[in-house]
């Protein structure tokens, strides 16, 4: 398997949860909010990261949740993680849900930021794998996590 590359079984565990919950709703006509979020991350999977890119050739993080929640959730929020680590309101990691933003400080002055998904995933452009998926338990990711934003509208 590629590095890169999200396991199947993997995204269709985290997809059934929303067809599901789509399925059981009287309005099916506007796709579960995590469906939307996997739609729109199949599109960026795998795609390299770059410092300060935003196309498909290399992206960085912030530029990565920049487009994904405009296009999953039409939300237009800042480019760069520290003025994304500003807006919406903070809220505790314990209440924390599907398609709320997680911020990370990765170094000294460094930050990343990725978003969540259900059951303790979280997609983000990561600088060694590129845009993929992985888990907030992690002790990479539990030891550097410093806040987790809502963002109106999403999730």
């Amino acid at each position: 398997m590629h590095p890169r590359s999200i396991p199947h079984w993997l995204l269709l565990f985290l997809m059934l949860g929303g067809f599901l919950a789509a399925s059981c709703s009287p309005a099916r006509q506007t796709a579960h909010p995590e469906a939307r979020l996997i739609q729109e991350f199949r599109k960026w999977e795998g795609t390299p990261y770059r410092l300060g890119g935003g196309s498909r050739r290399g992206v960085d993080c912030s530029f990565f949740v920049q487009i994904i929640m405009r296009d999953a959730y039409g939300i237009d929020i800042p480019r760069t993680t520290r003025e994304q680590m500003q807006f919406g309101r903070q809220v505790s990691p314990g209440s924390a849900r599907l398609g709320d933003l997680v911020f990370f400080q990765t170094g000294r002055t460094t930050y990343h930021v990725g978003i969540l998904m259900r059951d303790d995933f979280f997609m983000h452009a990561s600088t060694t794998r590129g845009v993929t998926i992985d888990r907030l338990r992690e002790p990479y990711w539990q030891q550097r996590m410093i806040q987790v934003r809502r963002v109106a509208g999403s999730g």
